[in-house]
């Protein structure tokens, strides 16, 4: 959702604001008409562009996992990666992969989510239990899928490393990047540049003492 460079259009802007508002003071804390008000317009207004606030959140919710999952594999694309699906076991050279440069990408696209998206992590971690449950198995669904991606491209670097303690391994990197919404003590983090290359290192450092390397 950090990606864009246009203007957002007012769904957008109204995503943005619920996001933080619901992050701050809780789903039920918050009332369409602050929401409105955030963006400019009347609370009923928002009835034009959602159904109430439980379609906003399941937008948010459901929204950042495809576009995590799009992202990703639009890297592995990128990349070369065969399927885009990372997939599996040992690296063939003869393919021109590189999976240390694939590894990298896939941590900095988390990186920019963690960094500019923090309120859809605390949205996630309060209120995913609110969606409908048509909602939370797409959310999960959605998750899995980006979870094995991850565990293809860690297992084409590190080969010896077994499926379970890959995506053991990917599980916990997850949450350290997630971690950043814990991290807003003025003082407690360097700039932005500073705090991606910070959680970049730890990121590769994790896999590796997995990994054994």
């Amino acid at each position: 959702m950090a990606t864009r460079t246009d203007a957002p259009t007012r769904r957008e802007q109204i995503l943005k604001e619920a996001a933080r508002l619901f992050a701050e003071r809780g789903f039920h804390g918050v009332g369409v008409d602050e929401i409105g008000a955030a963006v400019g317009i009347s609370g009923p207004g928002l009835y034009r562009h959602f159904a109430g606030k439980d379609a906003m959140l399941a937008e948010l919710l459901v929204g950042i996992s495809e576009s995590l999952l799009t992202g990703a594999k639009r890297r592995l694309a990128e990349a070369g990666v065969a399927g885009a699906a990372g997939v599996g076991g040992a690296a063939d050279a003869a393919d021109g992969v590189v999976p240390e440069a694939v590894l990298d990408s896939l941590i900095e696209g988390h990186i920019d989510f963690a960094l500019d998206d923090r309120p859809l992590i605390t949205l996630h971690d309060r209120e995913l239990d609110r969606l409908r449950d048509a909602d939370r198995k797409l959310v999960r669904q959605l998750q899995r899928q980006y979870v094995e991606l991850w565990v293809g491209v860690v297992r084409r670097l590190y080969p010896g490393l077994g499926e379970p303690a890959a995506r053991s391994a990917v599980h916990s990197v997850f949450g350290l990047l997630n971690s950043t919404p814990h991290l807003t003590r003025p003082g407690s983090l360097p700039d932005r540049a500073g705090t991606a290359e910070l959680l970049h290192r730890m990121a590769r450092g994790a896999f590796a003492a997995a990994s054994g390397a």
